[in-house]
């Protein structure tokens, strides 16, 4: 079952979380970070993925902050409206609506963070700055600028080497800074997990999904 519910995180802030649970007991949970269009389809069927593997998951609204709602796909249209989001990021609340969303599924045990794109550095953040279980970052823009922080989990990261959005020397700069996590480079572009994009790259996203679920099958039972 899959619906919506509403969180509060630490600073009172009030926002919706789309919540997708397993038809059985659930072998732990995983919180579900968005990339900057939205909780929309491709985010809330990617809950609902996790929740067939077994888990609770939630992805948090991360915009309500700005506007509430925010709901876009992937046409050129969509693409300015998510981008006129980036300069009022707030990062530190963002890792404040993560953790709000941890909390409202830790009693399924153990809990794992995966985003994508500006929710793989969300997903990076809540790994060096929160208590979880293991995180999965896919295509996080802004990882290199935060890679000398200390992760307080385990950590798979996922990046295309044809991404334009991510160079090459920031995907080394991670490397090097943090030398023992797994950092896997696929042959695609940004975007290439998400099957609603001109991007999406069938072969990179099966072997990230399978890389990813093994990833959370070992750490969060």
């Amino acid at each position: 079952m899959a619906e919506w519910v509403e969180l509060k995180a630490a600073d009172g802030h009030h926002f919706k979380a789309w919540r997708a649970a397993p038809k059985g007991k659930p072998k732990g949970a995983i919180v579900v970070v968005m990339e900057i269009f939205g909780v929309n389809h491709h985010i809330r069927d990617v809950a609902e993925r996790f929740a067939r593997e077994g888990y609770l998951a939630i992805a948090p609204a991360m915009f309500d902050r700005y506007s509430r709602d925010f709901d876009v796909g992937y046409g050129p249209d969509d693409m300015a409206k998510a981008f006129a989001f980036l300069p009022k990021l707030d990062m530190p609340k963002a890792v404040l609506d993560v953790e709000a969303a941890r909390a409202a599924v830790a009693g399924a045990g153990k809990v794992g963070v995966v985003g994508y794109c500006f929710g793989g550095t969300v997903a990076w953040l809540a790994a060096t700055r929160l208590k979880f279980d293991a995180a999965v970052c896919y295509y996080g823009g802004n990882i290199a600028g935060f890679a000398s922080e200390k992760p307080h989990c385990p950590v798979i990261m996922h990046f295309g080497s044809k991404d334009a959005h991510i160079p090459m020397d920031k995907v080394d700069a991670i490397k090097k800074a943090q030398p023992n996590i797994p950092v896997y480079v696929y042959d695609a572009d940004h975007g290439f997990s998400c099957d609603e994009r001109a991007s999406f790259d069938k072969p990179a996203h099966e072997l990230a999904w399978s890389r990813t679920t093994k990833f959370f099958a070992e750490k969060l039972h």
